[in-house]
């Protein structure tokens, strides 16, 4: 993907912004506002997402039918509540390259997780160790430290961290597919982020599969930086599994309820797993018998009934992107970050650097941004003029430009503010 030579000056924003054929799903969120009432720019949606302006409207919906309806509202509802969960399960599968039946929204990311690992960490003597990214995100690394010690194995022996060469910020390719194929043997689970949260690496997940396969290892992935951010093919990247949540770029809301994709010749494999009623055999599940039967597919991994009032603003975002295409959002979001990342080499600062990877291919559409000095002050003084991203320790700032709702003037403004904020 190509991106077209951008020029300095705010007209250049200006004009980009009116040649955008996305720009009017900008007005379908609601922006922050500053204490004088002017909008923010909201550069965070790698963290949480804007809320959709039809939110409200979907949730009062359920409202409504619990308020008239009550228990009848599973069957007798606008949207009956028995099958809900399904109105959301075909634009997931779209969004992440897979079939419905791999797909289940469901829970939260950890638990899924979790649930995943249950089903997918099989560690034997040889065979008992888990890959993951040096840094990668904290629930991540506190629940497989917690499943390798459930199984009776010392993280310090059994948890593999992929590193950095020396003075480097991300993983090289081929560094990762070196340490699979040379602790292959030993490796039980491949567990990586699609995106890495804190330097906005997206990884080569295909050549990871590929990789992981061959040497016999179970391949996984968090997808909580990547799905609605860049396009994903789980289906034909053929990974065992895959765990997301839904409240950054898919702005399902704060906390919102998780995503989960089991690929389909798992759909029905014996794997021990934690079991619940919801994941029983439709057919048999009101008979209410004692054994359990799992539905084939992702949904067998369902625990419990799903909540409603989550799922509700997560439809009215899934609906948006259904209506503005993630290849169409990715191509714009390639011109946002890379147009940023030019408005902030003209700064030539050595206050600060760029530590996501400058390919565009090996990003989404986050930067991060590694401040020498005060580096928090910074991110502050950019919050109280209504600039919005966020921070993470030591060092780094995280922005991103998420192509739904967000402008090249957006990314003008920053720039202009963040030179500002740093002298």
């Amino acid at each position: 993907m190509t991106v077209a030579p951008f020029q300095p000056g705010e007209k250049f924003a200006f004009a980009m912004d009116a040649a955008d054929p996305l720009a009017h799903f900008r007005t379908r969120f609601s922006l922050p506002k500053t204490k004088t009432g002017k909008e923010s720019i909201y550069l965070c949606g790698h963290s949480l997402g804007l809320q959709p302006n039809t939110a409200a409207a979907y949730i009062e919906q359920e409202l409504r039918d619990w308020a008239n309806l009550g228990v009848e509202g599973h069957f007798h509802g606008k949207n009956p509540w028995m099958p809900y969960h399904r109105l959301l399960t075909d634009q997931s599968a779209v969004l992440v390259g897979a079939k419905p039946s791999e797909v289940v929204v469901m829970n939260s990311l950890t638990v899924n997780l979790h649930l995943m690992m249950v089903s997918f960490y099989h560690p034997t003597a040889q065979r008992h160790k888990i890959l993951v990214e040096r840094g990668a995100f904290p629930s991540d690394q506190y629940a497989v430290k917690s499943q390798i010690r459930f199984h009776g194995f010392d993280p310090s022996v059994s948890l593999l961290e992929l590193t950095p060469r020396p003075g480097e910020s991300c993983m090289q390719d081929e560094d990762i597919e070196a340490v699979i194929d040379r602790e292959g043997n030993s490796i039980a689970l491949i567990l990586l982020g699609g995106v890495n949260y804190v330097t906005g690496q997206l990884f080569d997940l295909p050549a990871i599969t590929q990789a992981g396969h061959r040497r016999g290892c179970v391949v996984g992935f968090d997808l909580a930086h990547a799905v609605g951010n860049v396009p994903l093919r789980l289906h034909d990247w053929n990974p065992d599994f895959a765990v997301w949540c839904n409240y950054k770029y898919l702005n399902g809301g704060p906390g919102c309820i998780g995503a989960c994709f089991v690929h389909e010749r798992h759909a029905h494999a014996d794997l021990p797993r934690f079991a619940g009623w919801w994941g029983h055999d439709e057919a048999t599940r009101f008979q209410m018998g004692p054994e359990f039967h799992p539905i084939a597919g992702a949904e067998g991994w369902q625990l419990s009934n799903p909540p409603i009032l989550a799922l509700a603003p997560l439809r009215a975002s899934l609906d948006i992107f259904s209506e503005a295409g993630i290849e169409r959002l990715r191509e714009k979001s390639v011109s946002l970050t890379a147009y940023m990342e030019f408005l902030l080499e003209r700064q030539a600062s050595v206050k600060f650097s760029v530590t996501t990877p400058r390919e565009t291919h090996r990003r989404g559409a986050q930067l991060s941004i590694r401040i020498a000095h005060n580096g928090r002050s910074v991110c502050d003084r950019l919050a109280s003029q209504g600039i919005i991203g966020d921070w993470r320790e030591p060092d780094t700032f995280r922005v991103a430009p998420v192509p739904l709702y967000n402008s090249f003037h957006d990314v003008y403004s920053f720039a202009q503010s963040f030179k500002d904020a740093l002298s």
